[in-house]
C-alpha cells in the first residue's frame, strides 16, 4: 500500500475545490511563508505541492506546513544528525521500504509525497491519534515535546481557516 502511494508521479497544477479557493489559500499561505522562502515562484510551487500531496494523503495541508516548520524550517536540503533528509526529514531507509533507491529525497515532490504518505500511515496505525502518529513520525513515541511543537506551529502559524483542534484526525 505504501509503495503504491509513492509511485504515482502525476501532480496537477491545482488540487483545490475551485480556482477561487486555490487563489485565496495560496495568497494567504504565500504571505505567511514569504519571509522564510523569498522566491515567489519557488514558494508557489512549494505551496501547490504541499497542498496536493497533503490532500492526496488525506492530511490537512496546514498541518504538513507545521510539521515542515518544525522538521526543517523550510530548508529543502536539511539533513538531521540521524540522516533524515529534506523538508519533511524523511529517513533514507524509506526509499527501500516504499519506493526506489533512485528517488531523490531532496526533490520537492518526492520528499513531500514520502513524508505525507508516512504520516498518513502512522495516523492509520494509531487510529487517527495525531500525537501518537507524530511521535512515530519523529521516532519519539510516548514523548510529548515533538507532537506539541508541531501542533503549536500548525495552530499558531498555519491554521486556515481558524477552527478548533481535535486530537483525532
Amino acid at each position: 500500500m505504501l509503495r503504491t502511494a509513492v509511485s504515482d508521479d502525476a501532480t496537477p497544477w491545482l488540487a483545490f475545490g475551485s480556482e477561487a479557493k486555490a487563489k485565496a489559500w495560496l495568497a494567504d499561505m504565500s504571505r505567511r511563508l514569504a519571509d522564510r522562502m523569498p522566491n515567489e515562484q519557488a514558494r508557489m510551487d512549494f505551496l501547490r505541492t504541499v497542498h496536493y500531496e497533503a490532500s492526496r494523503a488525506g492530511l490537512d495541508p496546514q498541518l504538513v506546513l507545521g510539521l515542515i516548520q518544525v522538521e526543517s524550517r523550510f530548508n529543502k536540503y536539511a539533513i538531521s544528525r540521524a540522516g533524515a533528509r529534506g523538508y519533511m526529514q524523511v529517513m533514507p531507509f524509506w526509499k527501500k521500504e516504499i519506493g526506489s533507491n533512485e528517488h531523490d529525497l531532496f526533490h520537492l515532490k518526492t520528499n513531500l509525497r514520502y513524508g505525507c504518505t508516512i504520516l498518513r500511515y502512522y495516523l492509520d496505525q494509531e487510529n487517527g491519534d495525531l500525537f501518537r502518529a507524530l511521535g512515530r513520525y519523529n521516532g519519539t513515541l510516548g514523548q510529548s515535546k515533538y507532537p506539541n511543537r508541531v501542533v503549536r506551529a500548525w495552530i499558531t502559524s498555519w491554521k486556515y481557516p481558524a477552527r478548533g483542534y481535535s486530537r483525532q484526525i
